[in-house]
């Protein structure tokens, strides 16, 4: 069992950067490959970014390529999203989430564990 919780939402204004973190406590993070997801009000929730267990591979969803980045301590069993240049269009509840698996993946169907979600909003 994992349990996360993500930290670091809040309001921005266009343009800005936000650092949103996931605390993992259970098990080994350093198992898992950990994904970043988002859900805007009325739409589905969509695949931001993964890491593998290592760090070493990172993907990305096309809308936020070269603006947000990934990146996980396994020392400290948490991840972290460094969102930057944002736009309304990212604002979002921002979800955490985790798989016991060694495939990176963007599905949201392929991870286990999910904590509760962090808002973000971005005003232009």
């Amino acid at each position: 069992q994992v349990q996360l919780v993500e930290s670091g939402g809040g309001s921005v204004q266009a343009g800005g950067s936000l650092r949103l973190s996931c605390a993992a406590s259970g098990r080994d993070l350093g198992r898992n490959v950990m994904g970043w997801f988002r859900q805007a009000p009325g739409k589905d929730r969509e695949f931001v970014a993964a890491v593998s267990r290592s760090g070493g591979i990172t993907l990305y969803a096309d809308s936020v390529k070269g603006r947000f980045a990934i990146s996980r301590d396994n020392a400290k069993n948490t991840v972290y999203l460094q969102m930057n240049s944002l736009k309304p269009e990212d604002t979002a509840v921002y979800y955490c989430a985790a798989v016991r698996s060694f495939d990176v993946s963007r599905r949201a169907s392929q991870y286990d564990y999910w904590g509760q979600g962090t808002q973000v909003t971005v005003s232009s």
